[in-house]
C-alpha cells in the first residue's frame, strides 16, 4: 500500500496570555496607581513567604506526540471530546498551521472542509464564489467549469445562485462548500464537524459521496465527526484523541467503545449514586446492556436487553422497577418491568426488560435506572448509569419513524433469587 501521510510526533503548542482584569475595561488613572501599589505589595508578599508570582503567559499543548500512518484510499474517522485537537490536527495536515515539533511527510493534493464558508465572499454570489472558492482549493478555471453543473446539482441551490451568500442559511453554506471540495479532484479530503448543520438527507448524501469517491477514485478521507453512526458507516479505522494525544487507533467499533466508556466516570461509582426514600430497603448492584457492563455500538436491527441485578433487604408492596433512556438530556423512553405491580420480598433478584429492534432511531443514550411504589410515597432512582450508541444501518423500511416520550410494558415475570 502506497502511504500518502505519515505523522512522526506531531505537537502544537499555543501560548494563553493571563492580563489583569484591567487589561479588559477602560483604565483611568487611578487604576493604573491603584494596580501599581497591588503590585508592589503582591511582590512583597511573595518574596517573604518565598512564593513565585502568578506567570502571565502559560503553555498550552494542543497536540502532543501525535505519530500514525494512512495508506492511499483508507476512510478514516477522528473522534474525541471538545477541545481534544482534532481540529489543530487537521489544519497542520491541510498546511493552515505549522507544527511546534515533529514533522508530516504528505504525498498528493489535500483538499479540506474545515469551517463553514471559508474562502467564501458574503458579498458575491453563489456563482461567482464557487470560482472564487475552487480556485483557493486550487482548482483551475477549466477544472471549474467541467464540474460546475455537478457542483450546483449536488449543492441543491440552483434557485439561488445569483444570490449573494449573505443572504444563504448556514445549511446552504455548507452544501455549496462540500459541494466545491468534493468535487476537486484531490489525493485527500478532510473533513471537519461542518457536516452537522446540514439535514439528515444532505448528511446521509454527502457520507454518500465520500465513500464513492473513496472507492471508485481511491482517495484518502479523513472525516472527524461527533456523529458515532456516521463515523462507523464511513470508516474502517478511527483515531481517537484525548486532550492532544492520540489515545487509540484501530477498529472502528473498538475505538468508538472506548470513546464511550471515557466519557462516563467509573462505573461502580455511578452505581452508588441512586437516591430516594426507598434507598434504605433496595439497592442495585450491577445494570448489563446485552450482557455487557460497558458502553456498547447496536445495530438498529437488534433488539436491546437491559438486565437490572439489585437485592431487597425488606419485603416493597405494590413495587414496579422502571428504566428510562435519555438522548441530549431530554427523557425519550420509559420502560416498565411489570403491568402491574406487585410486593417484592426481601431477596436478590434479576429483571430484565427488552426494547425492541428498530424501536430507537441512531444515535447516543444514556440509561437511568430506578423504582417505586404504586402509591408514589417511596421510590428509588439514578441516572446516567450506563450509555449505549445505536449505529446508523438503518432501514428504508424504518425510515420515518421517529419516536417521542412513550411508555412500554414489559410482559416476563421478574427471576427472583431468594
Amino acid at each position: 500500500m502506497v502511504k500518502v501521510i505519515e505523522a512522526e510526533n506531531l505537537g502544537k503548542k499555543y501560548i494563553i496570555s493571563h492580563q489583569p482584569q484591567s487589561q479588559y475595561r477602560y483604565t483611568a488613572l487611578r487604576d493604573v496607581i491603584a494596580d501599581r501599589i497591588k503590585s508592589f505589595l503582591q511582590m512583597a508578599i511573595n518574596y517573604k513567604n518565598q512564593k513565585s508570582l502568578i506567570p502571565r503567559h502559560e503553555e498550552f499543548w494542543a497536540l502532543r506526540n501525535i505519530s500514525f500512518e494512512v495508506n492511499e484510499g483508507d476512510r478514516i474517522g477522528i473522534i474525541g471530546n471538545n477541545g481534544a485537537g482534532k481540529t489543530t490536527l487537521l489544519k497542520i495536515l491541510s498546511r493552515i498551521t505549522e507544527p511546534t515539533e515533529g514533522k508530516v511527510k504528505i504525498k498528493g493534493r489535500v483538499a479540506s472542509l474545515l469551517e463553514v464558508g471559508t474562502g467564501f465572499h458574503p458579498e458575491l454570489t453563489g456563482r461567482e464564489n464557487i470560482f472564487l472558492n475552487g480556485a483557493i482549493l486550487g482548482m483551475t478555471k477549466s477544472d471549474i467549469k467541467k464540474h460546475f453543473d455537478e457542483i450546483v446539482e449536488f449543492a441543491e441551490v440552483e434557485k439561488f445562485l445569483d444570490l449573494p451568500v449573505k443572504r444563504y442559511s448556514s445549511g446552504m453554506y455548507v452544501r455549496l462548500a462540500f459541494a466545491i471540495a468534493a468535487h476537486l479532484e484531490s489525493d485527500i479530503l478532510l473533513v471537519d464537524e461542518v457536516l452537522a448543520v446540514g439535514d439528515a438527507q444532505f448528511q446521509k448524501k454527502c457520507l454518500g459521496k465520500m465513500e464513492e469517491v473513496s472507492k471508485c477514485a481511491g482517495r484518502t478521507i479523513l472525516f472527524v465527526s461527533h456523529n458515532m453512526g456516521a463515523i462507523s458507516n464511513l470508516c474502517k479505522i478511527s483515531f481517537l484523541i484525548d486532550e492532544g494525544l492520540l489515545a487509540c487507533i484501530g477498529d472502528t467499533q473498538y475505538v468508538i467503545s472506548n470513546y464511550l466508556k471515557r466519557n462516563l466516570n467509573n462505573y461502580n461509582d455511578k452505581m452508588r449514586n441512586f437516591f430516594g426514600t426507598l434507598n434504605s430497603k433496595l439497592s442495585f448492584n450491577k445494570i448489563l446492556i446485552n450482557n455487557k457492563s460497558q458502553d456498547i455500538v447496536v445495530s438498529p436491527s437488534e433488539s436491546i436487553k437491559i438486565q437490572v441485578y439489585g437485592e431487597c433487604k425488606a419485603d416493597i408492596p405494590k413495587f414496579r422497577l422502571t428504566i428510562s433512556l435519555f438522548k441530549r438530556g431530554f427523557r425519550l423512553l420509559t420502560i416498565h418491568d411489570l403491568e402491574k405491580p406487585e410486593t417484592l420480598p426481601k431477596c436478590k433478584f434479576k429483571s430484565e426488560l427488552e426494547i425492541p429492534s428498530f424501536f430507537i432511531r441512531p444515535g447516543e443514550y444514556s440509561i437511568a435506572a430506578g423504582g417505586y411504589c404504586e402509591n408514589g410515597t417511596e421510590w428509588m432512582w439514578g441516572t446516567d448509569l450506563l450509555s449505549f450508541y445505536v449505529s446508523e444501518e438503518w432501514s428504508n423500511k424504518y425510515e420515518s419513524v421517529n419516536i417521542g416520550a412513550v411508555n412500554l410494558f414489559h410482559k416476563g415475570n421478574r427471576i427472583l433469587f431468594l
